[in-house]
Formats: structure tokens, C-alpha cells, sequence
């Protein structure tokens, strides 16, 4: 019996070790991740050489155009005040009557103060401080040299009332239906134009329908 036993434990280690991976001396080499300003070809010039290091990736290139040259690009900042004075928009606001109209559809002073509270519990400040470059060179020169244009469709919708928006944003929303449904696209380059032009017609939808809506609950 005691010849079985130790039979039986003899095979179970040999084929314990026949199973058991073998550590090889040798690691398998791995790839370098190492980036490089020449993408790793022998060929290509090495930017460390003929480029100071302070100019070397995109932050410290940021930093330097920033501490060394005033009116680049990179820190560049659109001039929103000497724009309005330039185009009078708060002169063509006032022709327009634009503020009377908001207050004849509801929109006043006071609701409008009373819209702070919520403003402030929903972090909209702290977002608008945090974006002040994307705001500034992004959002503002788009509203403010589109004004002239916009401001007499806004003041002929605020005459009429909720309606009006209500009918742009359903024309709107034919138009990008149309574009889908018939698969047209851009010319010369033959992209979607319901994909891409949906990018600016979908929000734009949501933003007067929007607006109709507000001004029908604010309507007294």
C-alpha cells in the first residue's frame, strides 16, 4: 500500500511539472512608446537640435508665444465692446424696440431677476468663467457681427409672439428632414449636408422652439 501511495504522489508531481510553464530568462521585448517631434524616422530632422527646447511641445510653445509676442494668434482676443460701439447695436436694439416687445410678450426686469436663483444653483457662472477664451473669440464674434442681421428677425418674431418661433423651428426642422430624407449633399465635396448642416439646423431648432415655449408660459 505504501508503495501505491508513494507511486501515485511520483506521478502527480511529474505531471504537475510537465504542465507547469517554464520562466525563461529572456522577456518578450515590448514596443517603445517614446514619442518623438520627427515620428521616430532616422531620416527626418531631429527637432532637438535645431529647435530650443523651450519651444519644444505644444504647452511650452503656448507659454512662449504668450510671454514674447503681444498680438499673435494664440492670445489673440476679440475686441467685443469696440465691436457693438462700432456697429451701434445697442442703437439699433433701441430702434427696433426690441426691449418693449420682450416686455409685451412677459419678458421684464423682474422676471428676469427672478431667473437668477436658478442661473447661480445650476452652475451656469462658474461655466461662462471657465470658457472665457472659447466664449470670447468663439461664440462672441459669431453674435455680435451677425447682430445687424439677426436683431430685425428677432424684433419682427417678438411682434408677432410664441407662434413665430414656433413656425421657424418646424421650418427649420423640415429643411434638415429634407436634407435626410433626399441624401443631398455639399457640393465639391461631397459630403452629407443633413449630417454636417444638422450640426447648425438641430440645435438652432431647439433654441427657437425653446424660445416659443418660454414666452408662452411668460405671456400674461
Amino acid at each position: 500500500m505504501a508503495r501505491l501511495s508513494s507511486l501515485l504522489l511520483a506521478s502527480a508531481l511529474v505531471t504537475g511539472a510537465a504542465f507547469t510553464p517554464q520562466s525563461s530568462v529572456s522577456s518578450v521585448a515590448r514596443p517603445s512608446t517614446k514619442l518623438n517631434e520627427n515620428f521616430g524616422f532616422d531620416f527626418a530632422e531631429d527637432q532637438a537640435e535645431n529647435t530650443p527646447g523651450i519651444l519644444l511641445g505644444e504647452a511650452n510653445y503656448k507659454q512662449w508665444v504668450g510671454e514674447n509676442i503681444d498680438n499673435s494668434f494664440l492670445n489673440r482676443q476679440y475686441n467685443v465692446l469696440k465691436r457693438v460701439r462700432e456697429l451701434d447695436i445697442l442703437g439699433l436694439t433701441a430702434e427696433l424696440g426690441i426691449l418693449s416687445k420682450l416686455e409685451k410678450n412677459g419678458l421684464d426686469l423682474a422676471t428676469l431677476e427672478s431667473f437668477l436663483p436658478a442661473i447661480e444653483d445650476l452652475g451656469v457662472l462658474s461655466i461662462v468663467g471657465g470658457n472665457q477664451q472659447l466664449l470670447i473669440n468663439g461664440l462672441a464674434p459669431v453674435a455680435v457681427e451677425g447682430a445687424p442681421f439677426i436683431l430685425p428677425l428677432i424684433a419682427g418674431a417678438l411682434e408677432i409672439g410664441p407662434p413665430a418661433f414656433f413656425l421657424a423651428a418646424a421650418g427649420i426642422a423640415g429643411v434638415e428632414y429634407g436634407l435626410l430624407a433626399n441624401h443631398v449633399q455639399i457640393p465639391f465635396v461631397g459630403l452629407p449636408a443633413g449630417v454636417y448642416l444638422g450640426l447648425l439646423l438641430v440645435p438652432l431648432t431647439g433654441v427657437l422652439g425653446g424660445a416659443g415655449i418660454a414666452l408662452s408660459s411668460l405671456k400674461k
